[in-house]
């Protein structure tokens, strides 16, 4: 592009300056012609008042050399009253061109050797014409013109330079975005997610910078938002393994019962292992639109009619309660799913076979709290449980079972808050906006601040105990 460029700006200038610069040489020679032949006519012009009042030779000499033109003018007076014809100075043009300026009475120009000559007719008292000849040498007729022709040239050859270091400087400065757009494009496609382009050159350049660093984005959010369902995914294979661990723990002794938990302890590691490769922070999504999301009650009765099998086999005490009607809850029904199956796998992971526990579902005004509580040991250090990636160091644990549960609650605008319940164990408490939003967040993973939601006091305090 800069040398079409260079090429460009070179033919256009030469054609520009060819069609100035040769027709203006042209009018300078014929200025100069001009200038000449009117230098002539002014010398002959000082030779006719001498000439209307005498013919006296000598008289004619003297005016002639104070003209300052005696070796250049000449002057031809015919013969006139027995006199002969009088010539002055040196003839040069012919006969028949003296003769036909004197027969037709006006001024004319003849070719001779060297130049060209003025022939002027003079009427004198006889009534005859005297022609005064002015000499004109070709040097004359072309003096500065080389000169002019030359400065015509120096300019002609200036532009054309300075059009073509214009262009090339135009010509990087297109040339060098382009170069980074494309670099950056090949960064990107060598897995270099970093790269970008700066966003500066011409308007259309800048726009697919701007463009070009938009889908660098919008590319590494897709493959972090793939990398997070890959990881969701997985940690959703969690619940079914945690049953299967569980049977298999029941089948007693023998090969078969050592083989199959053998098996479901190395499908565990895999799930970890996958879990733990594909990790890594997800952008915050969109809330759903209006119309979208789940019933809540549907969702926690469906869950923990899976979960109450296990249950009953732990002889775990489990108390629902906040059910009974429909709770509406902008958020999508497998992602509530998934949100209950992390928390109640904690509760079968992390508390002693026999650990009571409830889940309580409160509908307010503007916000809906489900509370999953326990009257197991408790967690030490609720921060960094809730830091993403963070396991509790069991086995098993991989982090990402209350990341979920937070990433679901901020999409609406609200947080998850990790306490000491009434039963004695952990009380994790998910509060979901039902009016989107957007919580005010200080630092990465701080603290939320926003308006609570209208809940009472009797309704919370009279469902968070068992009977």
């Amino acid at each position: 592009m800069r040398w079409a460029l260079v090429k460009v700006a070179l033919a256009v200038t030469a054609m520009v300056v060819v069609a100035f610069a040769v027709p203006l040489g042209l009018v300078i020679k014929e200025m100069a012609r001009d200038r000449a032949f009117s230098d002539a006519e002014r010398d002959a012009a000082e030779i006719a008042p001498a000439l209307s009042i005498t013919t006296d030779r000598a008289q004619l000499e003297r005016v002639v050399a104070a003209a300052g033109s005696a070796a250049g003018m000449a002057v031809h007076i015919p013969a006139a009253d027995g006199t002969g014809p009088v010539e002055i100075g040196r003839q040069r043009a012919a006969d028949a061109d003296i003769a036909a300026t004197r027969k037709l009475g006006r001024a004319s120009t003849a070719e001779v050797p060297g130049g060209s000559a003025l022939l002027q007719p003079v009427a004198l008292s006889s009534g005859r014409f005297a022609v005064v000849e002015v000499y004109i040498p070709d040097t004359a007729v072309s003096k500065g013109v080389g000169t002019a022709w030359a400065v015509l040239a120096g300019v002609g050859l200036a532009l054309i330079v300075g059009s073509v270091a214009v262009a090339d400087r135009l010509g990087v400065r297109m040339v060098r975005p382009a170069q980074r757009l494309v670099e950056g494009a090949r960064e990107l496609g060598e897995g270099r997610l970093g790269a970008r382009v700066p966003e500066d050159g011409p308007t259309e350049l800048r726009l697919a910078a701007v463009a070009f660093n938009s889908m660098a984005d919008q590319v590494v959010q897709l493959l972090a938002n793939e990398r997070e369902l890959a990881a969701d995914l997985s940690h959703r294979l969690r619940t079914p393994l945690t049953v299967l661990r569980l049977n298999a723990a029941s089948l007693g002794d023998g090969p078969a019962a050592e083989q199959t938990r053998a098996a479901v302890a190395q499908l565990e590691r895999e799930v970890d292992t996958i879990i733990r490769t594909a990790r890594e922070a997800r952008p915050q999504t969109a809330a759903p639109g209006p119309g979208a999301g789940c019933d809540a009650a549907e969702v926690v009765r469906e869950r923990m009619a899976f979960w109450s099998a296990l249950a009953e086999d732990e002889g775990r005490t489990v108390r629902l309660a906040g059910v009974d009607r429909p709770v509406r809850i902008p958020v999508a029904r497998a992602d509530l799913a998934a949100a209950l199956d992390a928390l109640l796998g904690n509760v079968f992971r992390h508390t002693p076979e026999g650990t009571a526990f409830a889940v309580d579902v409160h509908n307010g005004d503007d916000a809906v709290i489900v509370l999953v509580s326990d009257a197991g040991p408790g967690i030490a250090d609720p921060e960094a449980a809730m830091a993403r990636g963070r396991g509790s160091g069991s086995d098993g644990s991989t982090g990402l079972g209350l990341d979920i549960v937070r990433r679901l609650a901020e999409s609406t605008g609200g947080d998850v808050r990790i306490g000491r319940s009434v039963l004695g164990g952990t009380e994790v408490r998910v509060w979901i906006q039902l009016d989107g939003r957007e919580p005010v967040r200080k630092g990465h993973r701080g603290a939320v601040r926003r308006r609570r939601p209208r809940v009472t006091a009797a309704t919370f305090n009279r469902s968070r105990s068992l009977p």
